[in-house]
């Protein structure tokens, strides 16, 4: 498998930035690394460009007529190698090569069928949602089932305009390719894998816990009335060390304060104190005092376990270093000459390496994640490439992230095609 062109670039004008990025496809396509006819598009674009979506679909179809396939979505950031665009103009594009029997283009007018179709059966997928679609979660769950390892990744499309969705086939699985289709608002879309396209996904975490975990043993839908069997407005007020007594200290930290959440028979904290990746992290929405309860934006149920936490840069950069030495770790052979060996481990690598074997990438990030969280512009998007190498990547910044069959906050999901078969668990 060779490696995926890919471009991104930012203008004020959509259509000066899609060909400063089509440029950069050109180039790579005539290059001997890269692929030279991929046949599926995966296409990102930040919301300043999403009243453009139609036009800038068509450009791209007309201008890469090769590529038959499209999917994508819009987010207020998107993401390439090393480098973010947020709140401006953007758009970055990944050509992935991969047989068209091995994948398909799905949406909500044309469902990914619960059956094998000319012998394609779905092993994950790619999921672009609308997070105002009602049964949301269900329709995620409900995905990750048509599938057959169970997991799924992407995002929600975060957009202060259109919440726009790109869905494209030459398959006959979507309306069709002609000018004035392919871009859809709510529900879901995206595209679905078979076993033979190889995939290592991971998740990595952006917040701490800040008190010891909890059961619940007692909640109303969205409400948290007792944790260890006391009430849980008390056990909030104790876990912080504040009191309602002084009310402005008290909501300043409770203010700062998420919910981590998992199922009661996992753990939920590593060895080294951060969350695994099972964990959900949602926020808290109001007090009761009356009733002594916390309402959270997640629906509970008892037996759940519950760890209040707060967004750490530290701890979210260690975790983006964890997952990528995992994946690094995945791929690399046992033995390396010593100078390649230690090119990899330092991330000093000009260009892509065969010892990677990535021919792709996708980053998923939290829209309250990026450079500023890091600590820097592209900071985070730097570590990733430290990790991985300078490999073809794009992605965005989510309104909330998608792995195994949930949707995430304050989270990271990294993708990566591979050239040898891997777990994407």
């Amino acid at each position: 498998m060779k490696l995926f062109p890919y471009g991104h670039a930012t203008h004020p004008e959509w259509g000066m930035a899609v060909e400063l990025v089509l440029a950069q496809l050109r180039a790579q396509m005539a290059s001997p690394d890269y692929a030279d006819q991929p046949t599926l598009g995966l296409v990102y674009i930040t919301d300043h460009f999403a009243a453009h979506a139609q036009d800038l679909l068509d450009h791209v179809c007309h201008a890469l007529p090769g590529v038959t396939d499209w999917s994508g979505t819009v987010g207020v950031g998107i993401a390439a190698n090393q480098v973010e665009y947020f709140d401006e103009p953007a758009v970055a594009i990944l050509l992935c090569d991969l047989p068209p029997e091995r994948y398909r283009v799905f949406s909500g007018i044309a469902p990914l069928s619960t059956h094998a179709v000319d012998g394609f059966v779905p092993h994950t997928a790619l999921l672009h949602a609308d997070g105002q679609t009602p049964d949301l979660t269900e329709l995620i769950t409900e995905m990750a089932q048509r599938t057959r390892s169970g997991y799924v990744f992407g995002g929600l499309s975060a957009s202060r305009g259109a919440s726009v969705q790109f869905s494209l086939s030459a398959q006959g699985s979507t309306a069709g390719r002609h000018p004035g289709s392919g871009v859809f608002q709510g529900g879901l879309s995206g595209v679905a894998f078979s076993a033979d396209v190889p995939l290592i996904s991971r998740v990595t975490q952006g917040c701490l816990p800040v008190a010891p975990e909890r059961t619940i043993t007692a909640c109303e839908q969205h409400v948290l009335l007792t944790l260890d069997d006391r009430p849980a407005l008390e056990v909030l007020l104790e876990d912080l060390q504040v009191s309602l007594s002084e009310p402005r200290a008290a909501m300043a930290k409770i203010r700062a304060t998420l919910v981590g959440l998992s199922q009661g028979t996992q753990p939920s904290l590593r060895r080294t104190g951060e969350f695994g990746d099972e964990v959900m992290v949602r926020h808290l929405i109001g007090l009761d005092p009356e009733r002594q309860a916390v309402a959270i934006a997640q629906a509970v149920e008892p037996g759940m376990r519950l760890t209040w936490c707060q967004r750490n840069a530290s701890a979210a950069r260690a975790d983006l270093l964890r997952i990528g030495a995992e994946i690094r770790e995945s791929l690399e052979p046992e033995t390396l000459p010593l100078d390649l060996a230690q090119q990899l481990a330092e991330g000093s690598l000009s260009q892509p390496h065969p010892a990677r074997r990535i021919a792709g990438a996708i980053y998923v990030s939290c829209a309250g994640r990026g450079g500023p969280h890091f600590g820097a512009p592209s900071a985070e998007l730097q570590l990733v490439r430290r990790a991985l190498g300078d490999v073809p990547l794009v992605g965005f910044f989510a309104g909330g992230e998608i792995a195994h069959q949930h949707v995430f906050g304050y989270t990271g999901v990294l993708t990566v095609f591979t050239s040898e078969t891997e777990s994407t668990e």
